[in-house]
């Protein structure tokens, strides 16, 4: 574990594209909503403080069950991703001893604990920006150390961290075999990452 690094998991996307009346992080997979799947991960991660974003008064409700969590509000979800890192940010500036966050999404359930830990470890090599790699292509978790916070409060819109990427050099960390960054977007993405679910799960 690395001292001094949070964990926030974003779960106030609208869910536009996967449609219906459950908000999708309840949606379920293997039985349990994706939002569980996240954050059991980076509780794994030994991570601490551990947020989660939530926009939805539906998903507010269901995770402030989890006491040793804390849910932050994002009153602004529709203006983009941004919102919701700023929102946990904000949440965590006041903490001297935060160093860092480790930010995953609700709607990537299968992105393990290990990767949650392994992002986290390379605030201690002096790093500011580190992101997971799956196949050597760059997903999430991603680091964001406090000393771009103040920039990550300038973000605007759908865009997230993506734009610290383009001004900071940023360490890939190696995330093979800790699980997989496949989003869930819509119902058929869902549909197809149960059925992966159910033959892993017959196969054991």
């Amino acid at each position: 574990m690395t001292d001094g690094v949070a964990a926030a998991v974003l779960a106030a996307g609208l869910g536009t594209r996967f449609g219906g009346d459950i908000p999708k992080p309840l949606r379920e997979l293997g039985g349990r909503p994706l939002v569980v799947h996240a954050l059991a991960a980076a509780r794994g991660s030994g991570c601490a403080p551990l947020l989660v974003v939530v926009g939805n008064d539906r998903v507010e409700a269901f995770v402030r069950a989890w006491r040793d969590i804390e849910v932050v509000r994002n009153e602004k979800p529709e203006v983009g991703i941004a919102t919701s890192l700023q929102a946990a940010v904000r949440a965590l500036e006041p903490r001297a001893g935060v160093r860092g966050v480790v930010v995953g999404l609700a709607d990537q359930p299968l992105v393990g604990a290990e990767a949650y830990t392994r992002v986290a470890a390379a605030i201690d090599t002096g790093v500011h920006l580190a992101y997971a790699t799956y196949g050597g292509e760059r997903a999430n978790p991603v680091l964001v150390a406090r000393e771009l916070w103040g920039e990550v409060l300038e973000l605007a819109g759908d865009i997230g961290a993506r734009v610290l990427f383009g001004r900071h050099d940023a360490l890939a960390v190696p995330c093979d075999g800790t699980g997989s960054p496949d989003d869930v977007d819509t119902p058929a993405d869902l549909a197809n990452l149960e059925s992966r679910w159910r033959s892993q799960t017959a196969s054991e």
